[in-house]
């Protein structure tokens, strides 16, 4: 009978650990990925993109691509490939869907703060026009409390040490941690 008692605890143990996993991996040390601040750019310069559109700042905005051309063309590459390798033959799709939702997301946002969205966000022109070079703008971003449609995961995988050759006849014993 106690043995039943451990094995639901350990079942109980373990669904919980499934079902926190995955919010402990957010929360827990993450090495960036280059996918990391191509999102967190990209969010940026869509909501650059619906506050120019909702405030009439399109000059405004217009100079903030020219600005930082460069450094946007190669986010929005960074983040090609990440679909790419996430999604496959999907891709595309899959990230017409991100920008999509993103701009959506970010013009409620804005629709829900009414007449006040424009005397919050305009500034924004001003701070990114200060901004010098393209890791500003990344630090930026990434500073920014920039809305999401969803989650992504861009941690790069640790890199694994090579295995030491081991002499033993016995098979070693290997640790999987999760």
């Amino acid at each position: 009978m106690s043995m039943s008692i451990w094995r639901a605890g350990a079942a109980a143990l373990a669904l919980v650990g499934l079902v926190n996993g995955g919010q402990a991996l957010a929360a827990g040390p993450c090495s960036p990925s280059p996918a990391h601040e191509a999102f967190d750019v990209q969010g940026l310069k869509s909501q650059l993109m619906v506050t120019a559109l909702s405030c009439g700042a399109q000059d405004k905005y217009n100079n903030f691509v020219g600005k930082f051309r460069t450094k946007l063309a190669a986010e929005e590459h960074v983040l090609n490939g990440y679909f790419s390798t996430t999604y496959g033959r999907n891709a595309q799709r899959q990230h017409d869907d991100y920008i999509t939702q993103l701009a959506n997301v970010q013009s409620e946002r804005g629709l829900q703060a009414g007449t006040a969205f424009c005397q919050q966000h305009v500034s924004m022109f001003d701070e990114v026009q200060e901004l010098e070079s393209t890791a500003d703008l990344s630090n930026y971003a990434q500073a920014k409390d920039i809305i999401q449609p969803a989650s992504y995961l861009t941690c790069t995988a640790p890199n694994r040490p090579a295995a030491a050759p081991t002499r033993s006849r016995t098979p070693a014993r290997r640790t999987v941690r999760s």
